[in-house]
C-alpha cells in the first residue's frame, strides 16, 4: 500500500514537471514595443503667395459711357489756353455725339449771341440755338467730325480766338451726307468757364454762284485755309 502511494506521488510530479517545462519551451516573453525613435518631421509653413486668379469685384460700369476725343493742336498754341482748348473739345465732343444739351453748354446764354452758319444763314441769341440743335440732331446718326490745322490766340486775359478746318460725315432721316469747310469761334472768359460768343462757319469750296468773279480763284492759285 505505500509503495503504490509512493508511486501516485512519483506520477504525479512527473506530470506537472512535463507540463512546466512545456510551457517554458513554447511561450515567448512578453516582449515590450520598441520605439523607433524617429522625429515627426515639422510642417515648415509655406508663405501663401498672393494669387491672381481671385476674382475682384465686378465695378459698376457706367452706362452710356462715351469716348471723349481730345484734339491735337497742330497751329499757335499760346501759353494759359488749356482751359480754351478744354472748352473747345466739349463742343467737338458734343458734335460728334448729336448732344443738343452739350452744345448749347458751350455758348453763352445771351441774347447777343451771333451764329453764321455754314448754309448761309444766321442764328441770333442762345434760345433759338438751342432749339435748331435740339430739332436738327433728332434725326442725325452716326457723326463723324475730324477737326484740323486748330489754332489758338489768345486775345488777352478775356478773350481768345480759335480756328480750324473741319470734316464732317452723318446720316441725317436715313441718308448720308458729308461736307467740308472751315470754323472761326470767339470765345470769351466768363467767371472761371470760356463761352463760345461767336462762330462762323463757311464751306472750303462754296458755291461759285456766291462768290463775285474778282474773288474766285483761279486754277493755277491755292485756296487759302
Amino acid at each position: 500500500m505505500k509503495r503504490s502511494a509512493t508511486l501516485v506521488v512519483l506520477l504525479v510530479l512527473t506530470f506537472a514537471t512535463s507540463v512546466a517545462l512545456a510551457q517554458n519551451s513554447n511561450s515567448s516573453p512578453s516582449v515590450r514595443p520598441r520605439t523607433t525613435g524617429t522625429p515627426v518631421p515639422t510642417r515648415t509653413p509655406t508663405r501663401q503667395t498672393p494669387t491672381t486668379d481671385v476674382q475682384q469685384p465686378a465695378s459698376t460700369a457706367a452706362s452710356a459711357r462715351r469716348t471723349e476725343t481730345k484734339l491735337k493742336i497742330t497751329g499757335n498754341e499760346t501759353p494759359g489756353s488749356q482751359s480754351v482748348i478744354a472748352a473747345f473739345n466739349a463742343l467737338v465732343n458734343g458734335i460728334r455725339h448729336a448732344d443738343a444739351k452739350a452744345v448749347a453748354n458751350v455758348y453763352l446764354n445771351s441774347p447777343r449771341l451771333l451764329l453764321f452758319n455754314n448754309n448761309g444763314t444766321v442764328t441770333r441769341g442762345w434760345d433759338q440755338m438751342r432749339k435748331n440743335r435740339e430739332s436738327s440732331y433728332a434725326d442725325v446718326k452716326d457723326v463723324k467730325l475730324d477737326v484740323r490745322d486748330v489754332s489758338i490766340t489768345m486775345l488777352g486775359r478775356d478773350g481768345a480766338l480759335v480756328t480750324c478746318l473741319w470734316t464732317q460725315s452723318q446720316t441725317y432721316k436715313g441718308t448720308p451726307e458729308t461736307a467740308t469747310g472751315r470754323m472761326t469761334l470767339v470765345f470769351k472768359r466768363v467767371g472761371k468757364d470760356w463761352k463760345a460768343i461767336h462762330v462762323h462757319t463757311s464751306p472750303d469750296k462754296p458755291d461759285p454762284s456766291r462768290v463775285m468773279p474778282s474773288e474766285q480763284a483761279s486754277p493755277a492759285s491755292s485756296p487759302v485755309p
